[in-house]
């Protein structure tokens, strides 16, 4: 993922989590802040509770990937995904699942040229 499509700063990360808004399921949250931007940004957030580094920077490996699948599909605004407890023990296709409803309930996600058949 390119850096231009990813939140970095801890001010931006702020402002999304003050002036945005959020949505939960069982397994993300997500907050979500409207900008004039051509393209969408996205941080993520994994909690130390879901286990050592080796597991988080897996989860996070796996959620930018499906990000990138879905990258023509994302409004373009800024937003946080925050995992929640559980998400370690999910795999791929399951994840991918999880991540497109929440991101539906959040009207991040919108269908257009990616087919849900595929998950």
């Amino acid at each position: 993922m390119k850096k231009s499509y990813r939140v970095k700063s801890d001010k931006d990360f702020q402002a999304i989590f003050t002036e945005g808004r959020s949505i939960a399921n069982r397994k993300f949250v997500v907050y979500s802040l409207k900008k004039d931007q051509s393209h969408y940004r996205v941080g993520l957030s994994v909690g130390k509770k879901l286990g050592n580094a080796v597991t988080r920077n897996a989860i996070k490996r796996k959620l930018r990937h499906i990000l990138m699948e879905l990258s023509p599909n994302l409004q373009p605004q800024d937003f946080v995904i925050i995992a929640r407890k559980g998400t370690e023990e999910l795999d791929y296709r399951t994840l991918k699942k999880n991540l497109i409803h929440v991101l539906k309930l959040a009207k991040l996600y919108q269908e257009g040229t990616t087919s849900e058949k595929e998950i």
